[in-house]
C-alpha cells in the first residue's frame, strides 16, 4: 500500500474519530485509581465508545479481545486488560485506545500515573511525553521521517532512558495501519520528506532500562526483558500548510 495523503476534509474527519478517543482516554484517566482492574477500565471505555457512536479499532484486530490495550509497569504496549490486573499505589498505566468514525481511525495513548509514583517512573513518563512534544514540532512540511525518530531518540537518551526498537509508529487513515513505518529513533535529515497531508500516529515506546523486548505466550503482551518500568505516548498528527495539527488532543 502507497502513503495516503489526505485532504482537509479528510484530516477533518480524522478529527473526529481522534476527538472520540481522546474523549474516552479523559474519561479512563479521571477513572484510573488504586483498586480498579484494567478489565473495569475496559468496560468503561466500551460504554463511553458507544454513547460517542464510534467503533473500536482494537476489538477483533488480529484477534485482539478488547477495546483498550492496558499496560502495567513493566509491560510495554498491547497489555490485555484483566480481572486480576488491579491498580495499586505507585503504578504506570499506560492505556492505548483508537477508533472509527464513519470509516476514519483515531489513535491515542498515554500514560497515567497511579496514586503517587517514584520519582524515577514520573522522570520516565515525564520524557516520554515530552520526547512526542519534541517529535510533533518537526512534523512540518519538507522534514523528513529521520527527524522525527531522531527528535525522540535524542530526547529520552539524554535523561537516560532507552528507546524500544521491536514497535513504531504509522501512518493513519482509514486504516488504523498505514504506511509509512515512523521509528523512534533514526537520524535527522534521513528517509521520506513530510508532505502536507501525511496523517501519523506518532508514539514513543521508553524503557527506563534496556530496550530490549519479550511477548508474553498470549502473543500480545510485550514486557521489557530486564523487568525494568516503561511508558507509552500517543498522538495522530496531521501535517498542514500551517505546520502541525495534533488530531488527538482536545
Amino acid at each position: 500500500m502507497a502513503i495516503q495523503l489526505k485532504t482537509r476534509e479528510q484530516i477533518a474527519k480524522l478529527r473526529e474519530a481522534n476527538l472520540i478517543v481522546a474523549d474516552v482516554l479523559d474519561a479512563l484517566e479521571d477513572a484510573a485509581a488504586p483498586g480498579m482492574s484494567t478489565w473495569e477500565l475496559d468496560a468503561i471505555a466500551a460504554k463511553r465508545l458507544k454513547q460517542l457512536k464510534g467503533e473500536s479499532a482494537f476489538l477483533g484486530y488480529r484477534g485482539y479481545p478488547a477495546v483498550l490495550c492496558t499496560s502495567v509497569n513493566n509491560v510495554v504496549v498491547h497489555g490485555i486488560p484483566r480481572k486480576d490486573v488491579v491498580l495499586k499505589d505507585g503504578d504506570l498505566l499506560a492505556i492505548d485506545f483508537g477508533a472509527f468514525k464513519d470509516g476514519w481511525c483515531g489513535d491515542s495513548a498515554r500514560t497515567i500515573p497511579i496514586g503517587k509514583i517514584s520519582s524515577k517512573a514520573r522522570a520516565l513518563m515525564e520524557a516520554t511525553r515530552d520526547s512526542l512534544d519534541a517529535a510533533i514540532a518537526r512534523c512540518v512540511q519538507g522534514a523528513r521521517l529521520g527527524d522525527i525518530g531522531s527528535a525522540v531518540q535524542s530526547h529520552v537518551e539524554a535523561r537516560g532512558f532507552s528507546v524500544v526498537r521491536q514497535f513504531v509508529g504509522h501512518g493513519i487513515g482509514r486504516q488504523m495501519h498505514e504506511p509509512p513505518h515512523v521509528p523512534n529513533y533514526g537520524e535527522a535529515g534521513k528517509g521520506n520528506r513530510l508532505s502536507v497531508g501525511l496523517v501519523l500516529a506518532i508514539e514513543p515506546m521508553v524503557n527506563a532500562g534496556t530496550p530490549d523486548v519479550i511477548i508474553e505466550d498470549d502473543g500480545w503482551t510485550a514486557i521489557t526483558k530486564d523487568g525494568s518500568l516503561s511508558a507509552h505516548f500517543e498522538h495522530s498528527v496531521a501535517i498542514t500548510e500551517e505546520g502541525p495539527l495534533v488530531l488527538s488532543r482536545s
